[in-house]
């Protein structure tokens, strides 16, 4: 929108379908939304109860400026005993949500016209992220029949003298796409060929159906050239407390602390303490969520590739399926209009996600399996996707 009192940055429109998504759900009073990752699980009781009574202690005040102390101890000892790697304390902040730390790490490291290698399909705000810390975002396309892991050959002819970093998500949205062992290796080594520096978006890694999630910092060599983002958003069920965290080498922290100062301050205390708890009992709590959506992944997956005209990979993470549609002859936008318009089924066009998403939905498997049924049953009954007539002779 054109307007004398707004920056000239959004004079342009720079909503997304994500964004805008929310709006369309009071349109029909029966909608099934798989559009945003919002898991309808509540935060478990146990962490809401600790978080109510630490705040009822008084942990209603600013915590330390790189965290809560306890919090920030307790991410140290996670990663010495889930992946067997040292984190120093003063190489780990808390951000007010995973986007909040990904804005604050490009802010730290991106000059004015840095560029930033992102694979897509990709989570859709990191364009404008990397734009807002003044760099210039370059996409790396990947393809299903390549099960969308980075090719190393193409990823190194995107790299330039004004290269930067390289942001990587596995397990992914939208794809669902682990990076395999090999993938990852492949990307450390041009990482140190070309002095890289690597942010790796940990946001899934609960969700890592097939294999055990590997964080690319604990390859050999890493930890000095990879900014990890945490969230506790989709691996504890904890979307609207707002919490994440940041690990990187400990000049990059003190700097993003200091950017932090002037943005947030400090990320809300009880969330942190609400982390915290999360934390400590995460064998308790995690084994449900992780047992009831993998139920819901396969269900989801099972019914689309029963459904004429559409077809996804098997599972291997995340919380979404990567819906190919290509074969209905209309582009995303037009399949996810008719299907919310047809079927009040609510999705995303994948060509939000990036140019080589055209030719996908993205499905969030963020309602029960009883939803799902319903929702599938409608979708079947659409004619682009209704199964043709057989004709006896």
């Amino acid at each position: 929108m054109k307007h004398r009192f707004l920056s000239k940055r959004y004079w342009n429109n720079i909503s997304t379908a994500m964004g805008d998504s929310s709006g369309l759900l009071s349109k029909y009073d029966d909608v099934i939304n798989f559009s945003l990752g919002d898991p309808d699980v509540t935060t478990d009781m146990r962490i809401i109860t600790a978080a109510f009574n630490d705040a009822i202690k008084g942990h209603t005040h600013y915590t330390d400026f790189y965290g809560d102390q306890e919090l920030r101890e307790e991410i140290c000892r996670f990663y010495g005993s889930e992946y067997n790697y040292d984190v120093a304390i003063d190489s780990c902040m808390i951000t007010t949500s995973g986007c909040h730390a990904m804005w604050l790490a490009l802010e730290a490291i991106l000059d004015d016209g840095d560029e930033v290698i992102i694979h897509e399909p990709c989570f859709t705000p990191y364009q404008q992220q990397i734009r807002l810390a003044r760099g210039i975002p370059i996409p790396l396309e990947t393809y299903e029949e390549e099960e969308f892991q980075i090719n190393p050959d193409r990823l190194k002819k995107l790299i330039s003298n004004r290269t930067k970093a390289i942001i990587i998500n596995t397990p992914n949205n939208p794809t669902g796409t682990c990076f395999r062992r090999k993938t990852l290796e492949e990307i450390v080594k041009i990482a140190k060929t070309y002095d890289l520096i690597i942010i790796a978006d940990d946001i899934y890694t609960l969700f890592s159906y097939s294999e055990p999630f590997i964080p690319i910092t604990t390859i050999e060599d890493m930890q000095e050239r990879t900014i990890t983002i945490g969230s506790f958003s989709k691996n504890y069920a904890m979307t609207g407390w707002r919490i994440g965290y940041m690990l990187a080498p400990e000049f990059i922290i003190k700097i993003v602390k200091d950017i932090n100062e002037n943005n947030v301050f400090t990320a809300p205390s009880i969330s942190q303490r609400a982390a915290l708890y999360a934390l400590k009992n995460r064998q308790d709590i995690q084994n449900s969520i992780l047992e009831e959506y993998k139920k819901r992944i396969m269900y989801a997956y099972e019914r689309i590739n029963k459904i004429r005209n559409m077809s996804v990979l098997y599972p291997r993470g995340s919380i979404y399926l990567f819906v190919n549609i290509k074969k209905t002859g209309l582009s995303s936008e037009e399949v996810a209009k008719v299907m919310f318009e047809k079927a009040h089924v609510l999705v995303l066009p994948g060509n939000v996600f990036g140019a080589c998403g055209e030719g996908y939905i993205r499905i969030a498997i963020t309602v029960g399996i009883d939803k799902q049924e319903e929702a599938f049953n409608r979708i079947e009954n659409m004619s682009i996707f209704k199964k043709e007539k057989q004709i006896n002779i």
